[in-house]
């Protein structure tokens, strides 16, 4: 595991803030960084720090390899894909393509028990993103060795995210600025991150699995739907919620990370779910598979081989499960369904209500420990009119108030809300000042109201940890 939140919150990360904003120089300030994203890392992972390093290292030199003046470059960079996706491999499928060997076949391998490196799904794809990038000649070869360390190791966005492509941070790991306002601003997006995920993803967490570890005959259609409701919430607010815990610290120490979620829930379509989901990796995929493969550039039949091609892999790289593989399918499913069928002049709140439903189907299927269990969930959330005293004491049990409360709670902030107040609302420019202001006010009351939750021993590690 990586440090306990209460040491990171109250020991490590004050630590390296203060020492960063004492420190003279911007090569000092790097140095400072890269050291303590290499204690964050090993702290957790001491065996595995060395496979990190073994792959900076390896792309450091694939990126001199590939650069503009260099003889085979392009041998170069099919070496450093196959390595980088090899590496990959071997840590977090070779388990999964054993067992399903043996399915399939009916043998009797031995399974490796191979545990997975964390964060190794995130820093590969960066590394490879670098590589590619000196290949394309869209950035030049990073001859400091220090600055590509930096990039891939940089520790608010190294375990789980976002995906920080190279040629959007190079120019800031070499000229980039600490200011008050960023240090405020960076400081007020932790907390909300970390609000979304201590008291959001948490409670939400806890109906979710209470529900998904039942057994089949327990859930009716009420349940079911509670359970497929709350993991929706639990693993947007999750995510996104770490997601604004990096950019905000990124910010803190002078960097702009891109965003990575831009209220998903309120789309009006798959495709439109997808531009606001996880956004680093649906732009790492189109920037470094889609657009290779052919893009939509090779006619309408080679467009859906290679958006079903992007969505496995999509799926894949989620986890080693076949859940994982069929939630990816399922969503360049209606993508292309969405492509080839004619568009209907809806209501927008028709259009909404078919993107949540798909969305929050296929979550399920997500969340499953096995298909059996996803198309089982599924079923009881469509057909599983069984309302008992036993069925409804088990839906009933769920609904405490803390459950009915948050998940209202994350059903509205899910949308746009503090945009259409200042937008559509508040005319004067000084009252939206003051609203923004509020939430500065607001931020040192959630942070202490989360670190109270961390100490009460209700965290649970990040879902992306595992990715």
């Amino acid at each position: 595991m990586v440090f306990s939140s209460l040491v990171f919150l109250c020991v490590f990360f004050p630590l390296v803030f203060i020492c960063y904003s004492i420190i003279p120089g911007l090569k000092g300030k790097n140095i400072l960084l890269i050291i303590a994203s290499l204690v964050f890392y090993a702290y957790g992972e001491p065996v595995y720090i060395i496979l990190m390093l073994f792959s900076i290292c390896m792309n450091y030199i694939f990126g001199l390899l590939c650069g503009p003046d260099k003889r085979g470059r392009k041998a170069a960079v099919i070496v450093s894909v196959i390595l980088n996706l090899g590496m990959l491999g071997v840590f977090k499928y070779s388990g999964f393509f054993v067992e399903s060997i043996n399915n399939i076949l009916g043998l009797h391998l031995n399974v490796p028990d191979i545990k997975l490196p964390v964060g190794i799904s995130f820093f590969t794809f960066q590394a490879l993103s670098y590589v590619i990038d000196v290949y394309r000649q869209d950035v030049a070869p990073q001859k400091n060795f220090a600055k590509v360390l930096l990039y891939i190791s940089f520790f608010p966005q190294l375990i789980a995210g976002p995906i920080i492509k190279y040629h959007d941070i190079e120019k800031q790991i070499g000229c980039r600025e600490q200011t008050a306002l960023k240090t405020a601003m960076g400081l007020r997006r932790f907390v909300i991150g970390l609000s979304k995920k201590v008291l959001i993803a948490n409670t939400m967490a806890l109906t979710a699995d209470n529900i998904f570890a039942l057994g089949s005959d327990d859930i009716n259609i009420l349940t079911a739907w509670a359970a497929a409701l709350a993991y929706m919430m639990q693993i947007y607010y999750d995510f996104s919620g770490y997601s604004d815990m990096a950019i905000g610290l990124g910010q803190m120490f002078g960097f702009e990370f891109r965003e990575n979620f831009n209220y998903p829930y309120s789309a009006l379509s798959i495709r439109d779910f997808w531009r606001r989901w996880h956004i680093s990796l649906s732009t790492w995929f189109k920037e470094y598979l889609y657009i290779p493969l052919g893009g939509n550039r090779k006619g309408k039949s080679r467009t859906c081989v290679n958006k079903l091609i992007v969505f496995f892999c999509t799926g894949f790289w989620h986890g080693a499960n076949w859940t994982f593989i069929i939630w990816g399918l399922y969503n360049g499913f209606f993508m292309l369904l969405e492509e080839f069928v004619p568009k209907l002049k809806a209501p927008k709140i028709l259009k909404h209500i078919y993107a949540i439903l798909v969305v929050c189907v296929g979550f399920v299927i997500f969340r499953a420990d096995t298909i059996t269990q996803g198309v089982s969930m599924i079923g009881k959330m469509f057909s599983g009119f069984e309302f008992s005293s036993d069925a409804m004491s088990v839906f009933s049990a769920q609904l405490t108030p803390l459950f009915i409360i948050t998940l209202a709670v994350a059903c509205v902030l899910s949308f746009p809300v503090k945009n259409f107040i200042i937008n559509r609302l508040i005319n004067s420019g000084r009252t939206a000042m003051i609203v923004n202001g509020i939430t500065y006010v607001i931020s040192p009351c959630l942070l202490i109201i989360c670190m109270l939750s961390l100490a009460g021993g209700t965290y649970n590690p990040f879902i992306y940890f595992r990715f």
